[in-house]
Parts: structure tokens; sequence; C-alpha cells
């Protein structure tokens, strides 16, 4: 009994010493912040908490978004047993030792266990396919927590045998109640500016939130929370960036380029430059795009771009901030046009699909010996023997002289190109 008493008082004195975050960890799913699509009224995830029925499931979100609570809560709400692992310290054997347990408690009094796995995207393998067949036959539900992609860094078997929930980012009226519990769960009140700014902060992460309000507390010795607490707090939290934010704030900055928005690329470069995003990769995004999405409409893109990545190598950061926003500003502001994209990409695909019609003679290689006797390179008519530096010729295949894969837009100098391409095929009589 005198152990009992021990274990619940240090149980008492751990959860009283936790951080905020995880004092507030609601107890059952009635308890939870945000993620209405999942557990609104009638929605999914609560109906089948509910219901008893939920099966294995993997909780895909960015950081802060609740997937720890979330497993908690429906823990909660259920009559299983359940055991938490993280995927960062756990190995094969915890795996085997655990689905042990499972199956004693599921023989021995007909209880199932919930295994909730923390950085599910962490585990190789072999470790992931150790789990598979207790998932298979039930002996366990899985939920798996990831900030990764799933479909990327969750074995194929495991993941078609889970139901996938994806967590958004706190809205702002969930990150606001989540402020006002901690405020109640600490005894503070605090200024309404204060209040604004954590919010305002937040970035949609509960936890990251949450932990600025612990630190405020405590500068503010617990009594009032006034703004200068709270810019103290925050300069010690950091930009959530993880793998999905690289890839979807890059295209968020693509897209605002390729939208004409300056003030969208500039702010998405800047978001990837406070994260410590690598330049020399958003360089080469910015030199791809000059000629993908501006190609000819202004040519100069390039060249803005190049110099750009050029001068990142030379002057490096802090200061080559400018060059790339001055490139950003360029790109996202300068005409645009695929036309040049759509040109390769299209003559590619015609070749794959077998367009590979013969070189015409008078266009091939006639500076060897014997090629005069071939008829290579007779024929051909020097373009720079003529006033205007033109002639008519036939430079496709003959079985492809009417395909055209380069088609000029009406945007900045394209239209200029489209003018001068049909005024050259359309050469006046007896020009061929």
């Amino acid at each position: 009994m005198s152990d009992d008493l021990f274990a619940a008082a240090a149980e008492e004195v751990r959860r009283a010493r936790a951080p905020l975050a995880a004092r507030l960890r609601p107890r059952t799913i009635d308890d939870v912040v945000g993620q209405e699509h999942l557990v609104g009224p009638d929605r999914p995830l609560r109906r089948l908490v509910e219901s008893d029925r939920l099966s294995s499931a993997l909780l895909w979100g960015p950081p802060g978004t609740g997937k720890t609570t979330l497993a908690l809560a429906v823990a909660g709400s259920t009559d299983r047993a359940f055991e938490q692992m993280s995927a960062v310290m756990a190995g094969v054997k915890d795996v085997r030792e655990t689905i042990e347990r499972a199956r004693q408690r599921l023989g021995e009094r007909g209880q199932g266990t919930i295994l909730f796995l923390d950085e599910i995207h962490r585990f190789s393998k072999s470790q992931q396919d150790a789990l598979l067949p207790a998932v298979e036959d039930g002996t366990l539900t899985l939920i798996g927590a990831t900030t990764e992609n799933p479909f990327f860094e969750v074995n194929a078997p495991l993941r078609s045998r889970s139901t996938l929930f994806r967590l958004e980012p706190l809205d702002r009226a969930s990150i606001e109640q989540l402020v006002g519990r901690g405020l109640d769960a600490e005894a503070v009140t605090a200024d309404d500016d204060a209040i604004q700014l954590l919010i305002d902060r937040a970035g949609g992460d509960g936890r990251q939130v949450l932990t600025a309000l612990d630190v405020s507390c405590a500068l503010s010795e617990y009594t009032h929370v006034e703004l200068r607490h709270v810019e103290a707090a925050l300069g010690t939290t950091a930009l959530r960036y993880g793998d999905d934010d690289h890839y979807d704030v890059v295209s968020a900055f693509i897209k605002s380029m390729r939208g004409s928005d300056p003030d969208a690329a500039i702010y998405w470069l800047a978001r990837m430059l406070e994260a410590g995003e690598d330049a020399r990769f958003i360089a080469r995004r910015m030199v791809i795009f000059a000629s993908e999405d501006v190609g000819l409409a202004d040519s100069r893109a390039l060249d803005v771009a190049v110099a750009a990545a050029h001068a990142l190598e030379h002057v490096g950061l802090p200061e080559a901030q400018l060059n790339l926003a001055h490139a950003a500003i360029f790109l996202a502001t300068a005409p645009k046009s695929n036309r040049a994209a759509l040109a390769i990409w299209n003559a590619r695909a015609a070749v794959r699909d077998g367009a590979v019609g013969e070189v015409p003679p008078h266009l091939r290689d006639g500076h060897y010996q014997g090629a005069a006797t071939l008829g290579h390179g007779l024929g051909y008519d020097y373009p720079h023997d003529h006033p205007s530096g033109w002639v008519a010729q036939q430079y496709l295949p003959h079985s492809l002289e009417d395909r055209r894969w380069y088609e000029p837009s009406d945007h900045g100098d394209e239209r200029r190109i489209g003018e001068r391409m049909t005024e050259l095929r359309e050469p006046p009589e007896g020009g061929r």
C-alpha cells in the first residue's frame, strides 16, 4: 500500500512540474481543442471512437497540432489499454514486448490495446514490419503520429491497414481557447495586447503557444502577463519549418511568382530564409523558374536569376538576401510565358512517341571526304548569304515538316517573336 501511495505522490509532483502543454492535455475526446473536421459532432474520428470501432490510424500533421494530445484523448475515451512509445527511443525488442503484453491482455481478459507510436517515420522498415502481424490480426490498434508525409515515410503494407487522419494547423479561435485555458491553469491574468501577440505568433502551433505562455507566466512571476513578457518569451521560440513546410513553402513561392504577386513572393522568400532554408536551393528554383515560367516573354529573367545565384556564391548571406529579393521581384513582375518549356516537353514527348524522322540530306554533315557522293550537305542554303539573314528552307525531317512545338504567346517580348515567326513562315512567293 505504501508503494502505491508513494507512486501516486510522485506522479502528482511530476504533473505539477510538467510543462503547461503537458498539464493541459485533455483526458477525453470532448476536451480536444481544434481539429473540428475530425472530432466535431458526427465527424469520422469521433464516430469511430464513440462506437469503439477505431482501427489502426495514422495522425499526420505539423508539430503542435495535437497528434499526441489526440491519441491520449482517444485512449481516455475507450476501455482499451494504452501504451505509448517513441520511435526515437524504441527498438524491435520493445515492439515485440509490447505485442506480447497486448496478447496477454486480450487472452486473459479480452481487453484490446492501443499502441501510440510517436514519430513513426523514424522507425526503420524492419521495425515497421515487426508491427505488421499484430496490426493485421487485431492484437494491437496502432495510432502512429508523424510530421512527415506517410506516403513517403510509412511502409505501404502498414499504411494500407491504417486510416489516415490529416491534422491541420490550429485556427485562431482554437489558439485563443488554448491561451485562455493556460491562463486559468496558472491562475494568471494578462493584458489584451500580450494575448494578441501570443495568438498572432502561434503559427497554428498549439504546443508553441503554450510553451511561450508558460515562459511568459514565469517571467511575470505568475502575477500578470504584460506585452514585454510575451516579447521576451517569443524570442526563445523557433519558427516551425519541417520537411512538409520545405516543399509547401517553396511551392507557394513559385506559384506566387507565377501569379505575378511580388508581395507574396517576398513573403515566402522571407519565410524560407528565416527558417534557414538552403539559399542555393532557392536560387536554383528561381533559375529554373526564369525559363519555365517567364521564358522568352522577357529573356532578361534568366540573366537576373543566374546573376542572383552567382551573387549568392560570391557574397553569401545575409547580404545576398538583397540579390535574391531583387531576382524574386523581377521574376514576379515580369511578363509570363511557359511556351519555351512546353516546346521542349512536347518535342521530347513526340520523340518518345516515335517522331524520329531522318535528317534531311542537305542538313547532314558535308565536311568529310566522300560526303558529296552521298548527297550530304548538297543544296544547303547558307542564311548569311542573304541580305535578310534568312532563307526559306526545310529543317525538320520531311515526315514532320508541318509540326510546330514552339508557339509564341502574346505576352511581353514574345509578341514580337510571334510576329517575326509569322512573317518568316509566310515568305514571299519564290522564296523557298
